[in-house]
């Protein structure tokens, strides 16, 4: 992926947009007309029209949203994901998936420091989580969103065969060093293509927070896993009444109750347990560590009491 210009390329108004940030956070209407200056002179710069987006929220949502605007205007594929926010100006949102490219993006700008972000400073704990619902043995398995391989690490002992897929190629990399998969594909897990019925577990760790609307993804694992296979993930939990909510962290949460009727529609057996997910800003993560069964003659898995029942 073509990396964006977070720099405006002209120096004078690279220099505009320095003085608007030392009058932040106290002042951020000045902060914002010095930084329209900086636009005036560089009014190509996506990077720029999105942090004068960035300033202008919370002082003033319209001006805010117009700035987003120009920032998708210039940026089609929405890389820095300016149309995110826009929505989350809103009082509920209206999209129901993120831009592929900006998920992308963002991965792979953080890639080389994952690990470490996640487990030593966010506390991260999805991948030991869905371990601890799984017992047994699977014949082969499939990581969706497997990043730099923290989920892999957990599943490896329980597959057979391990496949992992991701949108960005910076973190295959990482995990292809760990030496953890039997294959590695770039897949975009919004537009995935109808899959024979192969796969015996099919996990996704900390993946749909990326996902507002399930239900695409939800059909296409039900026509992927064999009879009586295994669909592990966890999700950011809310308690309103909307099926999902994109939040200020341009995070998606859902509903317990909406993911359960949603999963047992698409021919699940489900159970959810709430538990801690990470931790964000001194603040704890709330979550859904999800476990569904597809129903069916399953196959009988050594030690695996679940797996050897009829659903």
């Amino acid at each position: 992926m073509i990396p964006l210009q977070m720099t405006s390329g002209d120096l004078i108004a690279d220099r505009r947009a320095a003085y608007a940030e030392a009058l932040l956070p106290d002042d951020p209407r000045a902060a914002a007309d010095l930084f329209r200056q900086a636009l005036d002179l560089a009014p190509y710069w996506v990077a720029g029209w999105f942090r004068l987006g960035e300033i202008l929220t919370g002082a003033d949502a319209e001006a805010a949203a117009e700035a987003f605007a120009m920032a998708v205007s210039l940026d089609p594929e929405d890389r820095l994901g300016a149309a995110l926010m826009v929505d989350t100006l809103r009082a509920r949102s209206l999209a129901d998936s993120m831009p592929p490219a900006f998920v992308e993006t963002l991965f792979d700008q953080y890639a080389a420091g994952f690990d470490a972000a996640l487990m030593d400073r966010l506390d991260y704990r999805a991948p030991q989580l869905l371990r601890a619902g799984l017992s047994g043995r699977f014949d082969r398995v499939l990581d969706l969103g497997c990043g730099t391989g923290l989920m892999g690490a957990e599943l490896r002992g329980t597959a057979g065969y391990l496949e992992g897929w991701d949108i960005s190629g910076e973190m295959l990399r990482e995990a292809a060093a760990k030496g953890l998969y039997d294959r590695l594909e770039k897949r975009d897990l919004s537009a995935l293509a109808p899959a024979p019925a192969g796969w015996d577990l099919i996990a996704a760790a900390d993946v749909f927070a990326y996902l507002g609307a399930l239900e695409r993804i939800t059909g296409w694992v039900a026509g992927a896993l064999a009879p009586g296979g295994r669909f592990a993930f966890t999700v950011e939990r809310h308690d309103g009444p909307e099926a999902y909510v994109l939040r200020e962290s341009r995070r998606y949460a859902h509903s317990e109750q909406a993911l359960a009727e949603l999963l047992e529609t698409a021919g699940f057996v489900v159970w959810m347990t709430r538990d801690r997910l990470r931790m964000d800003r001194g603040t704890a993560i709330e979550g859904l560590v999800v476990q569904a069964i597809k129903r069916g003659a399953t196959k009988a898995r050594q030690g695996d009491g679940e797996g050897a029942v009829a659903v």
